[in-house]
């Protein structure tokens, strides 16, 4: 996968995550719905492992991942993939 031109690394689950979130845009996941979505089960106490997806497929695909374009965070319900002209 690609994004402008540069080749991306990611992970296996880290596309599974992109690939569900561009199937998806502009709709807001909790982080319950994304464990069960992309990762298949949605067992509580999990939910570190999305923040922890979500924070290094942003570093990948964001041009300043502190400022997220693509990714974004809904603040107190989950997060959202918009692009860059319509968030």
């Amino acid at each position: 996968m690609s994004l402008g031109g540069k080749q991306l690394d990611l992970t296996a689950k880290e596309f599974d995550l992109l690939w569900f979130f561009i199937n998806n845009p502009g709709r807001v996941f909790n982080r319950s719905q994304l464990l069960d979505k992309v990762w298949g089960y949605g067992h509580d106490g999990y939910e570190h492992t999305v923040n922890s997806h979500i924070n290094r497929l942003r570093a990948k695909i964001e041009h300043n991942p502190a400022e997220p374009r693509y990714v974004l965070t809904v603040w107190g319900v989950g997060y959202k993939f918009t692009d860059s002209e319509n968030p």
